[in-house]
């Protein structure tokens, strides 16, 4: 027993003393994780909420002029088309409707004009000679689109934060960010994400996920989901400014995964609370051209119909 435990403790001590020579044992490397130093603020979950619900209450119309940057992808080409140095005009008003005009570059024609009123959508497309009409929701969704899959809605529902219902379930959860520090260096820094979980058809679903900068307590971003609980909006904001008491993002990047398209919306003028009319409101159908009528889609049913603009519908 003396005899194994010697053995042990000489092999052990001829390890010992060839170990520091054994430098491909042991190697360091930098931390990959960064974090930032930055001062942080606080707030409570309630706080939060209440953030949300006085914005949501306190703006109750807008009338923007924005640049408008797009890209939508094309799965079947592998392909990515950019439209750049769009001008663009929106209005909005609550509690579901929205106006956005986009205007092509240097000639400035109308390069499309849509409208919602929460429940029917309507867009013309003159470079197309297409006047689209169907039902603002996800289920009217076209694959082998691309103009034609812009809601207005999305973009309202982005642009106007909505209050946080007194049956809806928010819950606190302390995450974090990808921010640059001083030097432009990628750093984690933590942030606060306010889950909000809504009752629908189906049970209780993630509706909204609203992530605050721990920097100033403004919500960055906004992530929207559907019933089975995919990000259908990706919103986040940036460059926030105080127009008439209210702070607004200035910048806003608005992504749909699902239609493979983003746009950017960058608010050169923005008017708060002003009175909007019906008539600021209204889209006719152009004579001559091509309606496209966009059905909810159900198994064996074709999605759209085409007919001329004072022809009925196929």
């Amino acid at each position: 027993m003396h005899r194994h435990f010697s053995r042990f403790f000489l092999s052990f001590c001829v390890f010992a003393a060839a170990f520091p020579l054994a430098g491909c044992l042991f190697r360091t490397r930098p931390i990959e994780r960064q974090l930032s130093n930055a001062p942080l603020k606080t707030a409570s979950q309630q706080e939060l909420i209440d953030y949300v619900n006085n914005q949501a209450e306190r703006i109750q119309s807008m009338q923007a002029t924005v640049d408008i940057d797009a890209s939508a992808g094309d799965p079947k080409s592998g392909r990515i088309t950019d439209y750049k140095e769009i001008r663009g005009y929106i209005l909005a008003r609550k509690p579901a409707v929205l106006r956005m005009k986009g205007l092509m570059p240097v000639v400035r024609n109308t390069a499309f004009d849509m409208v919602t009123d929460g429940t029917e959508f309507k867009l013309w497309i003159p470079p197309k000679n297409k006047f689209v009409i169907g039902p603002d929701n996800e289920t009217s969704y076209q694959p082998d689109k691309r103009m034609e899959n812009m809601r207005p809605q999305y973009i309202y529902n982005a642009l106007l934060l909505q209050q946080i219902a007194a049956d809806d379930i928010a819950v606190l959860e302390n995450g974090y960010e990808t921010v640059l520090d001083a030097k432009r260096h990628r750093v984690e820094q933590p942030d606060y994400e306010l889950a909000v979980i809504h009752r629908g058809p189906q049970g209780w679903y993630l509706a909204r996920r609203i992530e605050f900068s721990r920097s100033d307590l403004l919500p960055h971003r906004m992530r929207i989901y559907d019933l089975q609980g995919n990000v259908m909006t990706d919103a986040r904001y940036q460059d926030f400014k105080e127009f008439t008491g209210i702070l607004f993002p200035t910048t806003v990047a608005i992504e749909r995964p699902r239609e493979n398209y983003d746009l950017q919306l960058n608010i050169l003028k923005l008017e708060l609370n002003l009175p909007l009319t019906d008539d600021q409101f209204t889209l006719e159908q152009p004579a001559g051209a091509e309606i496209v009528r966009l059905s909810e889609a159900h198994p064996g049913v074709p999605a759209a119909s085409t007919a001329r603009a004072g022809e009925p519908g196929k």
